[in-house]
């Protein structure tokens, strides 16, 4: 066996197939699974398997070995290839909530984990996604596209570094396989290079779970699952089986996403698919599809097109979805716990959090000082700025780095405008912000919580079609600025510009399908 695999091996913890019921024996064939919360699932091996892309930083947080990218043993283990005997490859199951419709059994239709680890006092679950049918693939292949695998690699690793809760990515795969996707679901279906990334995470259990559980009134299994996932995902709380710690538990989750939530709206992320399965009980930022970040500051944008008619999911509604995903998990929950006033207390503590995260955030963005803000709200001179931006189109990202440079004045301000027509507006907003700061804005302050540089869709999108050629030059850059997103290199000054004209309704640079 190898160097690396032989250390993987070394950290193996104990797994969530040992302690909680599932299924054992290996199969891909769709199915219901009632009673059981995982089912054994070999991978799918692949043709020509080759490590196109990985995160070095992440490999020294494992404790890998020097020369892991050159291990084909290991390689093939990431690429679903080979398996290791003492930690067998599974797929969970879980439920969920999808654009607000209870949805049934769900599970993972394309990720598989192949092992549970410990290093460092610090757990991490590995999952391959992209690795073949599994048990709860329904009518899909399991596989994934180098074009979707590309995007949940970057952002995973962007939104890691802008220091906001997120699964990571550690390898990328090509299979030297085609995949068939309808991209746009209009009938056009065609054959695209595929991939495979592994992911890595404490933990990938979802609200899902929960739900699915109680929807199957599975109530003893639903206990026992909860007090599994108190014990060894909130193991620090050191919670009881009990009214107490159920509160414990339920206030921790409402307040992690809470602060997710408002890290999201900080960077101008959108999500794109907040459906219940795709939300983490420990608050990360969990499965990226059709995602997208704020070009122009625009309230109502969605990255999806299948939510392009009711925008259930667009950026300024993410708050409120958050907090109705709450509410379900705990309707779950509620199956099994008496007191509902755990509940009612959690979900006011989501609100209290929320509110006050979001104005202490955009008092940040804007460097305020302590006494211009409200302890619930923002301060007037953020509504009205917010409503400038959505009127003219305001760059988000780049107006507020450019407020944030110490001697920022209302032209360093003009390069973030779409519509020159904005300026005599801006110019007023801008008197204000001078008049209310009285000269004492904290720019250092401002230069932590606005990043300089964001994952673009359409900067994404050119470095896809590159590497669709076989080029990684562009992915491999934007590995390299998305690692300081905060600070200003200046040979990355040409990822920090407006979006192009010609990117504003192209398919990837603006909005995306689920397909991948």
């Amino acid at each position: 066996m190898s160097d690396v695999l032989s250390y993987i091996e070394s950290l193996l913890s104990p797994s969530i197939t040992a302690a909680l019921p599932g299924a054992g024996h290996s199969s891909h064939q769709p199915q219901q699974t009632p009673g059981k919360l995982w089912h054994r699932c070999d991978p799918t091996p692949v043709v020509a398997p080759q490590l196109a892309i990985y995160s070095q930083a992440l490999a020294q947080e494992l404790g890998l070995p020097p020369g892991f990218a050159d291990d084909q043993a290991f390689i093939a283990w990431l690429a679903g290839n080979r398996s290791l005997e003492s930690s067998p490859a599974f797929a969970n199951c879980y439920g969920g909530h999808q654009f607000g419709h209870w949805a049934g059994q769900l599970g993972d239709g394309r990720a598989l984990t192949i092992a549970e680890l410990c290093h460092a006092q610090h757990r991490y679950e590995w999952q391959l996604k992209g690795a073949g049918p599994t048990p709860y693939s329904r009518q899909g292949d399991g596989r994934a596209v180098l074009r979707s695998s590309i995007r949940e690699f970057l952002c995973s690793e962007a939104m890691h570094h802008l220091g906001i809760p997120t699964t990571r990515a550690l390898s990328l795969v090509s299979t030297g396989e085609a995949v068939v996707r309808d991209v746009m679901y209009d009938g056009n279906a065609a054959a695209e290079p595929g991939a495979i990334v592994c992911r890595v995470a404490p933990s990938f259990i979802r609200f899902g779970h929960f739900e699915l559980l109680a929807a199957r009134q599975e109530h003893d299994l639903l206990k026992q699952f909860l007090h599994f996932v108190m014990d060894r995902e909130f193991a620090a709380l050191e919670l009881g089986h009990n009214e107490q710690g159920y509160a414990e538990f339920f206030a921790a989750v409402c307040q992690r996403t809470a602060q997710m939530i408002v890290h999201w709206q900080r960077v101008g992320f959108v999500h794109g698919v907040m459906n219940t399965d795709n939300m983490s009980i420990l608050g990360l930022t969990i499965d990226y599809g059709p995602y997208g970040w704020l070009d122009n500051y625009d309230p109502d944008f969605t990255p999806n097109t299948t939510d392009a008619q009711k925008r259930r999911y667009r950026f300024s509604q993410q708050p409120a979805i958050a907090r109705w995903n709450l509410i379900c998990l705990a309707n779950a929950l509620a199956a099994i716990i008496d007191d509902h006033d755990i509940f009612r207390d959690g979900i006011a503590l989501y609100d209290t959090q929320l509110s006050r995260g979001l104005a202490q955030m955009y008092h940040d963005k804007l460097g305020l000082p302590p006494d211009s803000n409200t302890a619930d709200s923002p301060a007037p001179i953020v509504t009205s700025l917010l409503q400038l931006m959505t009127q003219f189109e305001i760059d988000h990202t780049l107006f507020f780095a450019a407020l944030s440079a110490p001697e920022a004045t209302l032209q360093n301000l003009y390069p973030a405008l779409y519509d020159s027509n904005a300026k005599a507006a801006l110019a007023a907003w801008f008197a204000d912000y001078q008049q209310l700061s009285q000269g004492a804005v904290d720019h250092r302050r401002m230069q932590q919580t606005n990043p300089a540089f964001i994952l673009r869709n359409y900067l994404t999108q050119q470095a896809i079609e590159q590497a669709e050629q076989g080029n990684f030059a562009g992915v491999f850059e934007l590995m390299s600025a998305l690692q300081e997103p905060y600070a200003s290199p200046e040979k990355f000054a040409h990822l920090r510009q407006k979006r192009p004209e010609w990117a504003r309704h192209k398919v990837g640079c603006s909005m995306l399908s689920c397909s991948s």
